[in-house]
């Protein structure tokens, strides 16, 4: 659908003041348009993907976001010295902040965007609410004002009826939010929250709203240009959420009928003229899924939203070209009543996250990268082989959406192009995300935003296959099999002149270890798993795809190996495993581990509290992670003398040995101390100990 003139645009440069998939999303729309392209990066991303694409790009600074994409100096800077005639900010960062927005108006700059008091007002939720609701948009019963003391608020639960839902003023992603159903629970929970708000936010103002119960989130994308009219183009359902912040969001929502549907754009209009809204944003809704025809303002986001392909792929309307159009003084062309919704889409985020270690951020090199591709689905990534994932930024890699005539349909695509999302390299959500899409509830539309945690203590990671298990010895066997041109005495030790001999690699992924015993040449082999039935194969490596025959099926995988790891991955889904020595004799009978600790994810460590040589109880703290703003206590899986691999102060990759523990010697008169004897199998991150160091 053509929203606006598609005349030219007074702009040949624009800097796009972001990072990640939506950096590269922006910049295909600005080359569609024969818009040039500037990006900025930090020292982090000095290889990414969007740096790439760009056509021309600036270093910010360091890898430290306040020192480079957080800059307003210094992306302001890079603005002027490019000749960008106008900035997107994406989502994030500076994308609402309205010192930025204003410094640009200052060089003579065009921000893509509302103008500063929008942001401002909307920023602020206390004022957002009031300005809203002068304009009839309804918002959920509460007290609402700048400077509210606790024993204000105390007397305002009574007649606002419990639960109440405890909020901070200044931000927003559930930090400083506190659910309270009784009257009793209030004066610890505003102690918590100003505290929370204030770590996070810098401000402890808090206000309180009437919780609504099995609430779902609801938002409307608006447009509006300089000429005072504002379009709205749908709802999308946001309900999908873990620890309040989105995973799956789709549009239209199956909750909504024509007629609320009417009602809600008409309210998310409204919330635009209020602060003379300029451009794309959107106005986020709480409904009951109890009384779908009854929602309340939440609040509203100045700015491009993550989930904006939905919107897109059901209206066919590039919200990014409307966004440089109507900053340009070009006029919406449509009414209202032209705007169509067609079909289904829904939308995945990809995290490099851990699901089986509670969500964990991981992090990594992508080795080998495979993202769907076809009728209906759309990729907005930020992913190439090589990228290097670390701690620094969001974890966030990439969006798959799918497109179909109907919801059904829309949500297989979803799951089938989630299955052929492969990025070897670095552990990401994708199992997750198929696990959560084949509920019940999911499949059926019964959404709410507490649906997700619940499910979420439901999932376990599949466990690593046989044919896994079989593709990760035949990629090492084949990696070390000679050439012609090789010593014919320096064969891998399943070959001898004359004789095949069996090889045994021992090879642990997920929460198994088995010896796989390969006979024979790659050519012509014989496959077996610990004392399964042996099987026949043949092999063959083709850069990262390895092609494997056994028992006559064909089959094909991605693979890859780095520092030890075999990544393997086929429609089950991405293995990690890793060719582990013979058990240790002197250890425990019942460990069968290496006794390593490793760290479940890319960040640094900023404590050791064992000292190298200390005799540890399973359970005693060893080495302490930081990443992404937490902290985390890996502990020792088993009692044992402590060798410390790394000091305070080292920054860790993902799965990198940061100690080992050595099992006493059976005898031994050396007695560790007393401590938690809840034997762990493995190292483990303490998650009841973790702390937010925003």
């Amino acid at each position: 659908m053509t929203m606006l003139s598609t005349s030219p645009v007074p702009f040949d440069t624009v800097l796009v003041a972001n990072r990640g998939e939506i950096a590269v999303r922006v910049i295909r729309t600005l080359r569609t348009m024969g818009i040039r392209s500037v990006a900025v990066y930090s020292d982090a991303d000095a290889g990414a993907r969007h740096v790439h694409e760009a056509d021309t790009a600036v270093r910010l600074g360091p890898a430290p976001a306040r020192e480079s994409y957080l800059d307003i100096e210094r992306v302001v800077d890079a603005a002027v010295r490019t000749g960008a005639q106008a900035v997107h900010p994406g989502y994030g960062f500076l994308s609402e902040n309205s010192a930025f927005a204003a410094a640009l108006v200052r060089a003579g700059i065009v921000f893509l965007g509302p103008s500063a008091r929008a942001i401002e007002v909307m920023g602020d939720k206390i004022a957002a609410k009031n300005a809203v609701a002068a304009f009839g948009v309804p918002v959920v019963p509460g007290i609402a004002r700048p400077g509210l003391a606790d024993a204000e608020l105390i007397d305002a639960a009574t007649d606002i009826g419990y639960p109440v839902l405890v909020k901070p003023s200044a931000g927003g992603g559930g930090k400083g939010m506190r659910l309270v159903h009784e009257a009793g629970e209030l004066p610890d929970a505003l102690r918590s929250a100003r505290r929370e708000a204030a770590a996070a936010f810098g401000d402890d103002t808090l206000f309180l709203e009437r919780f609504v119960t099995r609430p779902r989130h609801i938002e409307v994308q608006i447009l509006a240009d300089s000429y005072g009219q504002v379009l709205h183009l749908g709802e999308r359902e946001c309900s999908l959420q873990r620890r309040h912040q989105k995973v799956i969001e789709e549009a239209p929502s199956p909750l909504l009928d024509a007629e609320t549907r009417a009602r809600i754009g008409a309210a998310a209009c409204n919330t635009a003229r209020s602060v003379e809204y300029l451009g794309a944003g959107t106005v986020e809704f709480i409904v009951s899924a109890d009384r779908p025809g009854e929602f309340f303002f939440m609040e509203m986001n100045t700015r491009l939203q993550v989930e904006h392909p939905v919107t897109e792929l059901v209206t066919g309307v590039d919200l990014v070209e409307c966004q440089v159009r109507v900053a340009a003084g070009q006029k919406l062309a449509v009414a209202q009543e032209d705007v169509r919704m067609t079909g289904h889409a829904i939308e995945a985020r990809v995290y490099a996250e851990d699901p089986g270690r509670d969500f964990l951020p991981t992090g990594g090199t992508v080795l080998a990268l495979a993202e769907p591709d076809g009728t209906g689905v759309r990729v907005d990534s930020s992913l190439r082989a090589g990228t290097a994932v670390g701690s620094d930024y969001d974890p966030m890699l990439s969006k798959v959406i799918a497109y179909a005539p109907n919801r059904g349909e829309a949500v297989a695509r979803l799951d089938r192009a989630l299955a052929d999302t492969l990025v070897l390299g670095v552990r990401t959500n994708t199992d997750f995300l198929r696990f959560l899409l084949a509920d019940a509830d999911v499949v059926a539309g019964r959404l709410d935003t507490g649906l997700l945690d619940r499910r979420a203590v439901d999932f376990r990671p599949a466990p690593v296959s046989d044919e896994q298990f079989v593709a990760a010895a035949a990629l090492w066997w084949v990696r070390r099999w000679p050439s012609a041109a090789d010593d014919p005495w320096d064969l891998p030790n399943g070959w001898r002149v004359g004789a095949p001999a069996p090889v045994a690699i021992r090879l642990t992924g997920g929460d198994r270890t088995a010896h796989v015993y390969l006979t024979g040449t790659p050519a012509a082999a014989e496959a077996r798993v610990e004392d399964g039935e042996s099987r026949s194969l043949s092999a063959g490596l083709d850069g990262d795809v390895l092609t494997l025959t056994l028992d006559g099926v064909r089959r094909r995988f991605r693979v890859a190996e780095h520092d030890g790891q075999l990544w393997v991955a086929d429609s089950g889904g991405v293995a990690m495993l890793r060719e582990v020595a013979e058990a240790n004799p002197r250890a425990d009978a019942e460990q069968t581990g290496d006794a390593e600790i490793r760290s479940p994810m890319p960040g640094s460590v900023i404590a050791v509290p064992a000292a190298a040589g200390a005799v540890v109880a399973a359970g005693a703290p060893v080495v302490v992670v930081e990443a992404m703003k937490m902290e985390h206590t890996l502990t020792a899986p088993i009692a044992g003398t402590v060798e410390l691999l790394v000091e305070s102060g080292r920054q860790v990759q993902v799965e990198q040995v940061l100690a080992r523990i050595v099992p006493l010697a059976a005898g031994s008169d050396a007695a560790p101390p007393t401590g938690d004897e809840d034997g762990a199998d493995r190292a483990r991150p303490d998650t009841d100990e973790s702390k937010d160091r925003a």
